[in-house]
């Protein structure tokens, strides 16, 4: 006799069922895989690009900011300070932007076949992992080649880009979700992501003026462990390490919560 299967929407406040998500692992891993492969189809350099482009920004920043400016980033070449910066910047943005317009570029899928919609946006991260592995490789060759050596933080390491990618998901998928009802939120991601990228000290070391600005912004506390990690740079204060924890993992929790009363409607707008 065929086994039923009765589909009902989510409860109010009900986080994703991990036996779902679980089952639907490999449409996510799909979903990444085909990121990965659309992106770099066609392009002569390919994965290069991966380090060309964060190595090419990071030269830039060391010539306005420190050449340019005259800040300065202790005893770390600049080029290397910035690139660090840019490895945290680059899995956050990247993250967000590809959750953000999972949904609407998937919208037939969507809409026709059942499984977890949260895995669309949740995809995004493959890729960006893979970008990340292959840019902290180079990084390591470029601090091998400026003698910068990293402490024992390094082991760390892996904390912090957790970090960095719940806190990244959680906006991911939110944004994701008011995509589908607000197309309006193409043009704003973008705009406060341009500005929080000048706004947290990614290029630059954290000033002393204004210094509470930059504490209460969560990005500014994972950068600063991200250079601790990496760099061997002091270790910033507990409380900033305390809650590079606490925030990502509620911002995620309540972001997974909001996407799915946002699912409830997708097919009918999307």
């Amino acid at each position: 006799m065929p086994t039923k299967t009765i589909i009902t929407p989510p409860s109010r406040f009900a986080l994703p069922k991990l036996t779902e998500l679980w089952e639907g692992r490999e449409v996510a891993y799909r979903f990444g895989a085909r990121d990965v492969t659309l992106r770099y189809r066609q392009t002569l350099l390919g994965v290069v690009w991966v380090i060309l482009q964060p190595l090419l920004i990071a030269a830039t920043f060391t010539l306005v900011f420190n050449k340019v400016a005259h800040l300065k980033s202790g005893n770390t070449p600049y080029i290397i300070f910035a690139f660090v910066g840019l490895l945290a910047w680059n899995l956050f943005n990247g993250t967000i932007t590809r959750a953000q317009s999972s949904l609407i570029s998937n919208r037939d899928l969507v809409s026709k076949v059942f499984f977890p919609r949260i895995l669309v946006p949740l995809a995004a991260v493959y890729s960006n992992l893979i970008d990340l592995l292959v840019s902290v490789a180079f990084m390591f060759i470029l601090m091998g080649i400026y003698g910068v050596a990293p402490g024992i933080a390094l082991v760390l390491a892996p904390v912090w880009i957790l970090m960095v990618i719940l806190l990244a998901t959680g906006v991911g998928v939110v944004s994701a979700g008011l995509t589908v009802r607000y197309r309006d939120v193409n043009y704003f991601v973008p705009f406060v992501l341009q500005f929080l990228l000048y706004a947290s000290p990614v290029a630059y070391p954290e000033p002393d003026h204004y210094r509470w600005v930059y504490d209460i912004n969560p990005l500014t506390w994972l950068l600063a462990e991200f250079r601790w990690s990496f760099l061997n740079l002091p270790a910033p204060p507990m409380w900033q390490i305390l809650g590079s924890i606490v925030v990502p993992i509620l911002v995620f929790v309540i972001g997974t919560i909001a996407f799915e009363q946002m699912e409830r409607g997708f097919a009918d707008v999307i």
